[in-house]
């Protein structure tokens, strides 16, 4: 399969079971380059054997490590995945054959639309879990992520695109890990307010979980997944 002048950024920590699969579902792009923030497990050995350039870098935040990735890639066009997410055959298939000449032109960034597997089974009526439009692939002049070191976005100015095809995510987490992450993305946002000294009162902390939960579980319609959609609002 010819290569396209695009590097493919995966930022990573202890992601071994998932890396591969992140790595070779890219197969066009002529770079693959892991930024990893300290794995202990084979995260690193894996994603050289599948063909990735690893670099270390402290963990930053996911927008600052985002922004950091850019700044070392070897190309000007770029395609951020998660290592949890993998582009379907039709997507890579779709965007091989119009990446060359979208790439020619004046365009600044693409959407893709995300298909979420959570806990083995795709949701299928939980909103954010169905075709959620993610702008993934960008020009390192035209775009650049938000500082946000969690939820961060990725901002351009110029003209986009969506592809049709879905990658897709493997959400996969036990329970104990998912309140794990649910713990350090608190921990990032109040940073976040922090540094916009944004004030934080604790009278208002049983309402944002109230209300956080009644957007997922029922304005998202996660109720209808049953208890899957239940455990993603319930630790949104």
């Amino acid at each position: 399969m010819p290569s396209l002048p695009l590097t493919l950024v995966v930022i990573t920590r202890n992601e071994a079971a998932k890396i591969a699969r992140c790595l070779d579902s890219v197969p066009f792009a002529a770079e693959k380059l892991v930024v990893d923030s300290g794995s202990t497990d084979d995260t690193v050995a894996i994603a050289q054997a599948h063909g990735a350039r690893v670099i270390h870098q402290d963990w930053l935040g996911f927008g600052p490590q985002r922004n950091f990735a850019t700044t070392q890639c070897r190309n000007d066009w770029m395609l951020a995945l998660d290592a949890d997410e993998y582009l379907s055959p039709e997507l890579a298939e779709e965007m091989q054959q119009q990446l060359p000449a979208l790439m020619a032109g004046d365009l600044a960034a693409a959407s893709l639309r995300r298909h979420t597997l959570y806990m083995g089974q795709p949701m299928r009526w939980y909103r954010p879990a169905m075709g959620e439009k993610m702008a993934r692939l960008y020009h390192r002049n035209r775009a650049r992520w938000s500082d946000a070191r969690v939820h961060e976005s990725l901002r351009f100015d110029g003209r986009s695109i969506t592809f049709k095809a879905p990658f897709l995510h493997d959400n996969n987490p036990s329970l104990v890990e998912k309140q794990l992450k649910v713990l350090l993305y608190s921990e990032l946002k109040c940073r976040d307010w922090l540094d916009r000294n944004k004030p934080v009162r604790m009278w208002q902390t049983p309402f944002v979980f109230a209300l956080a939960f009644l957007k997922d579980y029922v304005f998202r319609l996660g109720f209808l997944d049953g208890w899957r959609g239940y455990t993603i609002a319930q630790t949104a």
